[in-house]
């Protein structure tokens, strides 16, 4: 385990030394993963399918603040949506409209959530994110988490019943707004995710601020049965047809990667667990302090040595003994 604290230490080090070239760099990477998925799920527009046009956008993106990212993979999902007919990308544009405005008055820093939320339903692990804003977020979260899950449901609507679309007639778009509105609002499964995601979140932000030992592991452990349990019943009551295996396997995976989460957040070490009274003129304290765990890293001492220095004469303590070699000379030995 010492070992991995090392390593932890020696990234965080890394990290907040050379953050201003690192930032950059993941959000590229980001930027790139995001607009390749959206063109891989919609590419109605062949303009925007090119990697040329997804290097150079992320290559914006990578110097411009967060909320700039999502601003512009909103657009260039719209676009798609307008390649594909002018009713998806008003329901689009409306829809996102009215998740910004709500976005930017809650929960403003959390564009990363809303961003990461439709990678992590093609993985098949969306289960991750309710857990870990749980963790490191609020109840502000739940608008973040929420805007994610309806924009992956989106994608995947439209690029499921793209022929559909496709072939209404051109002048009838008032069945085409239909069409796409009822789709939304009739797909069961979303709203049960939306309401289990906030459910877990909530469960698990209030586990995590208790002051009990192993609050983060207990309120990661819950927030993976509340998910499970959630859904189920869900699924039982409204027949959705979710996979079993898929939504255990996926909840186990979630669980696991918010531990990682936890290991470089919430690492503590419980068995040195202090217990603090104090009181002033109107006040008692009680406090509990856990310290962290954490390995020194020991420092390298470094010698140098100037080869243009003069040797310097080498002092003798001790005693000497003279002794006779075989040839007859004499040789002074030292102690």
């Amino acid at each position: 385990m010492s070992s991995f604290i090392e390593v932890k230490e020696s990234a965080k080090r890394i990290y907040s030394k050379y953050d201003a070239y690192i930032n950059p760099i993941l959000k590229f990477l980001l930027a790139v993963i995001v607009l390749s998925v959206i063109n891989a799920k919609m590419g109605y527009m062949t303009k925007l399918d090119n990697i040329v046009i997804v290097l150079v956008l992320a290559l914006v993106c990578s110097f411009m603040p967060m909320q700039i990212m999502a601003v512009i993979t909103g657009l260039f999902m719209l676009l798609h949506m307008y390649a594909l007919t002018v009713e998806c990308a008003i329901v689009g544009g409306i829809l996102f409209f009215l998740m910004f405005l709500l976005y930017v008055r809650f929960a403003p820093k959390e564009t990363i959530v809303v961003l990461l939320t439709p990678i992590l339903f093609l993985l098949k692990i969306p289960y991750v994110m309710p857990i870990a804003m749980g963790l490191i977020g609020g109840p502000a979260s739940i608008i973040s988490v929420t805007f994610g899950v309806v924009i992956s449901y989106l994608v995947e609507f439209v690029s499921s019943n793209a022929s559909t679309l496709d072939h209404v007639e051109d002048g009838n778009m008032i069945s085409r707004l239909r069409m796409i509105v009822d789709g939304l609002l009739a797909n069961k499964s979303m709203f049960i995710m939306i309401v289990a995601f906030a459910v877990t979140l909530l469960l698990v932000n209030v586990i995590r601020r208790r002051s009990i030992n192993f609050a983060w592991t207990i309120a990661i452990v819950s927030g993976v049965i509340c998910n499970i349990v959630m859904l189920l019943i869900g699924d039982l009551v409204f027949e959705v047809n979710y996979s079993v295996g898929g939504l255990l396997i996926g909840n186990v995976i979630g669980g696991l990667l918010c531990s990682i989460l936890q290991f470089f957040n919430f690492h503590l070490d419980y068995q040195k667990v202090e217990n603090l009274q104090f009181e002033d003129d109107e006040y008692y304290y009680y406090v509990k302090a856990v310290p962290k765990v954490a390995v020194g890293v020991p420092n390298k001492k470094v010698k140098k040595i100037n080869p243009n220095r003069p040797p310097q004469p080498q002092s003798h303590n001790g005693t000497a003994r003279t002794v006779r070699t075989a040839n007859g000379t004499t040789r002074t030995i030292r102690k």
